[in-house]
């Protein structure tokens, strides 16, 4: 059975959070058939793993490449959409909820790191996973000055499973990194300083820079 873990987070607010006890995780190895429409990907998966460092040191790289999980949620207009539809960048795909302490913390971390480094080859695409009181995600993003993410969200309650299933994630935050072609090349359980340099390291060897 998967043991819980309890991660050490540099940052105020990171602690705080953790120290509630909110998150526990299993501790699984990723794996993957490493063929197939994903095996253009695998020099990606020694770039992450070489990068995860530091604050980013959580982040798992999968044994092998594989399609990532095929989620289907609301976009910024309210219109369902699919992960699918976002192909062709490098996404961190970070899942929220209002609920999750932890989440919340590392929210305005990831909307910096978007505002340094989103662009035409990298998003974050951080999807809220609240399903009760569905209009309180984005007026919280507001008042706490989230300004850069665009809001997805998953009011049916379909992401998280799906993801659980791929990554036997069993907390919040779960964050996946995703490559153009749809392929996961890494796996975080558990929150980061997102904004720190450990993180722009790795969003960068993910995209082959440097």
């Amino acid at each position: 059975m998967p043991r819980p873990i309890v991660r050490l987070v540099i940052g105020a607010g990171l602690v705080t959070a953790l120290v509630a006890g909110l998150a526990l995780y299993g501790t699984g190895s990723i794996t993957g058939n490493g063929a197939g429409p994903c095996a253009s990907s695998t020099p990606s998966l020694a770039r992450v793993a070489a990068a995860s460092r530091g604050e980013v040191a959580a982040m798992q790289a999968p044994d092998s490449s594989r399609p990532a999980p095929d989620l289907t949620f609301r976009g910024p207009d309210g219109a369902e959409m699919r992960l699918a539809d976002l192909r062709g960048k490098l996404l961190l795909v970070n899942l929220w909820a209002t609920w999750c302490a932890p989440c919340k913390a590392e929210m305005p971390a990831l909307d910096r790191l978007q505002a340094a480094l989103g662009g035409p080859d990298f998003a974050v695409v951080a999807i809220n996973l609240d399903t009760r009181n569905t209009d309180k995600p984005p007026v919280w993003m507001r008042e706490n000055g989230i300004a850069q993410l665009a809001y997805y969200a998953d009011p049916g309650g379909r992401v998280l499973p799906a993801v659980q299933r791929d990554t036997g994630s069993t907390g919040l935050p779960t964050t996946l990194l995703v490559d153009g072609a749809g392929c996961t090349i890494g796996v975080m359980k558990g929150p980061a300083e997102w904004s720190g340099a450990d993180a722009r390291k790795l969003i960068e060897a993910a995209l082959g820079r440097g």
